[in-house]
């Protein structure tokens, strides 16, 4: 093929789910040069994930699904070329990383595909040895992936793409398991390949803030599943905004916050939107320059105000763990833990990749019973109560939606539960109804819950386990995979659950998210609490959360503490 020739040409391709009333993708058509790193943005349910699918081939070989229209990868058929040998121009990056390893060890799986491709055996190892490091696993080549957090299995599958030197690399929502480190690293490596030139990276991402120092170009679906947007990045997102916004695209942090400061009249209408912290920084001056008389007023610290007397009034603790130690094996994952949740607090748990996040709230739920008497919800102890009992206390997201769905509709997926405590089936009908129409599931009450895109699985997800109106709410990674207007509507839900009794406790990455929404924060160390307490606190800490090895959000770092709390006040 010519240089100049596209790695992927896409013509008129919309795919149709089974059970799908309409298509999504929906007759789109794009190419994908060499040197190309690609975001592609969408609503929820707009067919990025599917699209992603389509360009090696899996749609429709190994997904079944209706196709018109064409993929041709350096010039062949992806309907026609058998996908083990499309794999060779096309690695691919799933959103879940547990539907793609396959072995006993992270060297064995780096290895496993170019071994199938019978490559010399020095080459393998090379090549292999080469990924890991870049993804900053190989010292731990030769453990069962199992033992890795979300994020370690995430990196695995990305060294396993990095591996395959592929002209093509897809990834879909890449980091979104993974500590600011590990985002870092990946996107170091990824640089790395497609500085040669020769390649194309495609991008199904939310975290726009950390891709906005790769990505050359920016396509967007609208929520038909239609090219809405091609362009440069910077041309897309600048341009675009309101657009954006509408459609319930997430955009940069800074972009945002760099709009919200044209409202506010701190930086003039005709100045460019910003995409980094680094460009706002830029846009207002020095760091610490000071700022228009009243540009920060009252309304602000009031709210600062509001919300420490509300962090004062959670003051009781409903959850209580006291030298709770978790094992799984002879590992010890958690180091007796010694905390308390308050009573209706948004309490976030967060650490590096690793620290036991996931260990730490399952154990809290009863989800991995906890040792008896280390535990109490209430006055229930996890360890001696039933799985019923626990689940009438409070209500569990997984990481992973996949791992709770039990059901063959959505319909019957939210109202298992009901059924399972005898609610009457007029009011399971209107209480499914009311929780279709919140997640904006209406139309996909007869579908199978996965058949549903990954933002929709997350929603179902978080829906089965309000819809019994616990006590304590806990989720895992809650906003993993949503757009951003589905994003909003989850915190103010859990705003509105607050308000009303209910606990919330959320493992997250996003320490943007818990700085505006947290009322209390736990922060994790190697199996160990590192800090707790008031949010607010946490943060005005110099260097507890770098000390953690945690990176506090971009913004935060740019910013001066006085244009912080201009845009918090905006932002609310």
């Amino acid at each position: 093929m010519p240089p100049s020739a596209p790695l992927l040409r896409v013509r008129d391709l919309s795919i149709t789910h089974a059970g799908a009333t309409h298509p999504s993708p929906r007759s789109v058509s794009v190419d994908f040069a060499p040197g190309e790193v690609v975001l592609v943005l969408g609503p929820s349910g707009s067919g990025k994930s599917t699209l992603a699918l389509a360009l090696n081939g899996l749609i429709p070989q190994s997904v079944p699904a209706t196709v018109t229209g064409s993929v041709e990868v350096r010039g062949r058929s992806t309907a026609e070329t058998p996908v083990a040998a499309l794999s060779a121009d096309v690695a691919m990056v799933f959103q879940d990383p547990d539907a793609q390893i396959v072995t006993g060890t992270l060297l064995d799986e780096v290895a496993f595909a170019l071994e199938n491709l019978l490559l010399p055996v020095d080459e393998v190892l090379s090549r292999s040895e080469q990924a890991l490091r870049r993804v900053g696993l190989w010292d731990r080549r030769g453990w069962n992936p199992d033992r890795l957090s979300g994020g370690g299995r995430q990196r695995l599958a990305i060294a396993c793409a990095i591996a395959m030197e592929s002209p093509v690399i897809v990834l879909d929502e890449p980091t979104a398991n993974l500590d600011a480190q590990g985002i870092d690293d990946v996107y170091e490596a990824l640089a790395d390949l497609v500085a040669t030139g020769d390649r194309a990276i495609i991008l199904v991402e939310h975290n726009l803030d950390a891709a906005m120092r790769f990505a050359t170009r920016a396509i967007v679906l609208d929520q038909q599943g239609r090219l809405a947007f091609d362009g440069p990045v910077g041309q897309v997102l600048r341009e675009n905004t309101d657009e954006l916004l509408t459609m319930g695209v997430w955009l940069p942090a800074a972009t945002l916050a760099g709009r919200m400061l044209r409202e506010r009249g701190i930086l003039p209408d005709d100045a460019p939107l910003p995409l980094t912290p680094e460009e706002l920084a830029g846009m207002v001056g020095d760091p610490q320059v000071d700022l228009p008389h009243g540009a920060l007023s009252g309304r602000s610290e009031t709210k600062r105000i509001e919300r420490a007397e509300g962090e004062s009034k959670s003051s009781a603790a409903i959850i209580q763990a006291r030298n709770l130690t978790v094992k799984r094996g002879r590992a010890e994952l958690l180091h007796g833990i010694d905390l308390d949740i308050p009573a209706g607090s948004l309490t976030a748990v967060v650490g590096a990749n690793g620290a036991g996040k996931t260990t730490l709230i399952q154990a809290l739920a009863g989800v991995v019973p906890p040792p008896r008497g280390r535990v109490v919800i209430g006055d229930l102890d996890p360890g001696r109560a039933s799985p019923r009992e626990i689940a009438s206390r409070i209500g569990f997201v997984f990481q992973n939606p996949e791992h709770q769905f039990i059901a063959h509709t959505v319909f019957d997926e939210l109202a298992h539960g009901l059924r399972l405590r005898r609610v009457p089936d007029a009011e399971i009908a209107k209480r499914v109804g009311e929780m279709l129409r919140r997640f904006g599931l209406e139309h996909k009450a007869e579908v199978h819950p996965f058949l549903l895109s990954g933002g929709e699985k997350r929603r179902l997800s978080v829906g089965t386990a309000l819809i019994t109106r616990p006590g304590v709410l806990a989720l895992d990674e809650p906003t993993f995979g949503q757009d951003r207007a589905r994003a909003d509507e989850l915190l103010r839900l859990l705003a509105d659950l607050r308000a009303d009794g209910t606990t919330v406790l959320i493992v997250t990455h996003d320490l943007q998210l818990v700085a505006d929404h947290a009322t209390h924060t736990v922060i994790l160390a190697e199996g160990r609490v590192h800090a707790s307490g008031p949010t607010a606190e946490l943060f005005a800490a110099d260097g507890l959360f770098e000390s953690a090895g945690l990176r506090l959000p971009a913004l935060h770092r740019a910013l001066n503490p006085r244009l912080r709390g201009i845009l918090a006040e905006a932002a609310g």
